[in-house]
């Protein structure tokens, strides 16, 4: 491997180990990683945008600069005769301590976690080298040695130069460098010489960095060839569909194309740019860049935070995309940036908008709105439950089964729509999961009516409930504890169980109370079952059904109330157990089973398998007789 050419002042060339993970680490990238091998060039280039981002931060503040007139840009210059590419910028630059700390000690844990993720992950890692901090080392796939010289952005500094061939030593040595900035220079090994053809170099600028916002420069022609504007600033009407995918994977690495996306450009009452986006997926992707929540915030084109979750509730947190506003101060820092009032007015604009779009989709492509919903309705979930300003049009993104249309998921508008004449309320129910809770005995009167119930059955909806008590005028009420019109007993006939007496329904209750004791507060008949033998619901002057749930899921040592069972003396079951003697054992079996099934129905059996043996007992009996 040849090297770098000597320094003429070679005894003030300093001869610095590197680090054990380091030397792992060029291991790997020098000999292992030679797919899509182009990711070295977005690294520097990235590093480079990085440099001159910090200037232009810098220069806010501070007037007494290196080269204040130096244009902010990025040069790319490939040098056949010699073998090398050069990437030079016109950024912060750096000092011969910060070369040697930036340079010589790699992103310290990052150096790990890279060789970890070498060593653990079954995909190419050239997709993920910057997401450990090491990006600037995949350069040594492509080149034999690296030669970097830098001159900060601060008068009073020297120059430096750092040198390495990827071997167990780098060399820290004085620089001839005059302009501002960095200067990365690689002698490019010989199956890496593409990337000195200046038509490979643009077709690189534009698939990676087409929207870094400095001019990138190729060649002694200095032709520019990325777009430089950054696709937020552009009119919508002169953005492409596909340039909004293609925007979204570079910004995610997330492989399949958004679900929805918005482009706003706002002028009054605040002027405003932002490109928002739906993930189409639940998670992040584990290799995204975008390793935390948060929108990146610009301020007039310059990065002031890279994950500001001030703009949005929390509750839509999965949304990914750019704010730039003219109006926020440049010298706004990232501590105060959110106790900045504009930001009060950017969040009310961009969340109308993100809600704005999500009920667009639900409206225009129903059937990619139910996609998005399986995907992230817990968040409405939770923006319903927490999000006041936004409550009404957030409730009208809702999506729930129902027991009519158990394979369809239905709004509260369609519920609405659906209501038979005489309905006045919105009737839900409250179960563990969509298919037992089917079969609660609290829908026997809502069967007959045939009216439709909303199925809650989603640990959060309890918390849903607390806030979302009507909707359009039209209060929700729980089928369990809501006034209901009673069953209309239907004539009997001849195969009809005949009914019991009053005194036979009274000795029925005294056998269940002696049965079950301590174990319900209550026992008791009812006029609203018809199809079910018994029910339970919660003594009066105890927390509602809903509240319990919210207090079960914050506290675990919650004890819910004793509840009341209800039974149904028309059943056929419960008119067998009357006619069997007081201490028949079947009779206390069967009176066990009819309260451990209405605690199963209800979600809330401790030790569902302890039925098992008295269901066999019981079949054993039925088939004896």
């Amino acid at each position: 491997m040849s090297q770098p050419n000597p320094s003429p002042n070679s005894e003030t060339v300093q001869q610095i180990p590197f680090k054990a993970e380091t030397r792992q680490l060029l291991e790997i990238l020098i000999h292992s990683l030679y797919t899509n091998r182009e990711i070295f060039l977005r690294e520097l280039i990235s590093n480079a945008s990085d440099a001159l981002i910090r200037l232009d931060f810098e220069m806010l503040t501070k007037h007494d600069i290196l080269d204040p007139d130096a244009e902010l840009a990025i040069r790319i210059l490939p040098n056949k005769e010699e073998g090398t590419l050069t990437i030079q910028d016109s950024g912060v630059g750096m000092t011969r301590a910060e070369m040697d700390e930036n340079l010589g000690t790699i992103a310290h844990s990052g150096a790990r976690a890279f060789i970890e993720a070498a060593r653990s992950q079954n995909r190419s890692l050239t997709d993920v080298i910057g997401q450990f901090g090491v990006g600037f080392y995949s350069a040594f796939m492509a080149a034999e040695w690296i030669r970097v010289e830098s001159h900060s952005y601060q008068p009073e500094s020297e120059p430096a130069a750092w040198t390495s061939s990827g071997a167990d030593t780098y060399t820290i040595e004085p620089s001839e460098m005059k302009e501002r900035g960095t200067r990365v220079i690689l002698k490019l090994k010989e199956d890496a010489k593409e990337f000195l053809e200046p038509y490979r170099l643009r077709e690189i600028v534009r698939h990676h960095s087409d929207f870094i916002p400095f001019p990138i420069y190729i060649g002694e022609e200095q032709e520019q060839a990325n777009r430089q504007t950054a696709l937020w600033r552009q009119q919508p009407r002169q953005v492409e569909a596909k340039e909004y995918d293609e925007f979204y994977k570079q910004f995610t690495l997330d492989p399949e194309p958004p679900r929805a996306h918005t482009h706003m450009v706002v002028d009054a009452p605040v002027q405003l740019y932002a490109l928002l986006f739906v993930p189409a997926g639940g998670e992040r992707n584990m290799f995204s860049p975008r390793h935390e929540d948060g929108l990146k915030l610009y301020a007039r084109k310059v990065l002031i935070q890279d994950y500001c979750k001030d703009l949005l509730p929390e509750a839509f947190r999965f949304i990914q995309g750019v704010i730039d506003s003219e109006d926020l101060p440049l010298n706004v820092s990232r501590e105060s940036v959110q106790n900045n009032r504009l930001m009060t007015q950017l969040k009310k604009l961009v969340t109308g908008e993100v809600i704005k779009t999500l009920k667009k989709l639900a409206d225009e492509k129903p059937e990619e709105y139910i996609k998005f919903w399986e995907t992230h309705g817990i968040h409405i979930k939770e923006g319903v439950a927490t999000d006041a300003a936004d409550f009404d049009n957030l409730a009208s993104l809702l999506r729930y089964r129902t027991n009519l249309k158990t394979a369809e998921w239905s709004s509260l508008d369609d519920y609405i729509q659906r209501m038979p004449e005489g309905q006045d309320k919105i009737y839900y129910i409250l179960g563990e999961d969509e298919r037992s809770v089917l079969y609660s005995p609290h829908l026997d009167a809502i069967r007959k009516q045939n009216y439709e119930v909303l199925l809650f059955t989603d640990p959060v909806d309890s918390f849903v409930l607390l806030r979302l008590t009507q909707y359009k005028d039209k209060p929700l009420a729980n089928v369990a504890t809501a006034e209901l019109p009673n069953v209309e007993e239907e004539p009997q006939t001849g195969s009809e169980t005949p009914a019991l007496s009053e005194s036979q329904v009274n000795d029925l209750i005294e056998r269940f109370k002696q049965v079950l004791g301590e174990k319900v507060s209550d026992v008791r008949k009812t006029e609203r079952l018809s199809d079910s033998p018994a029910r339970l619901v919660d003594p009066e002057g105890t927390l509602n059904p809903e509240m319990q749930r919210v207090y079960r899921m914050l506290n675990r040592d919650f004890s819910a109330p004793k509840k009341v069972l209800e039974i149904n003396p028309r059943h056929p079951i419960l008119t067998g157990v009357e006619a069997l003697e007081p201490d028949h054992p079947l009779a206390h079996a069967v009176i066990e089973q009819v309260y451990e099934d209405a605690l199963l129905v209800e979600g809330i059996h401790p030790e569902p398998a302890s039925m098992i043996s008295r269901i066999q007992k019981l079949m054993e009996a039925a088939l004896k007789k």
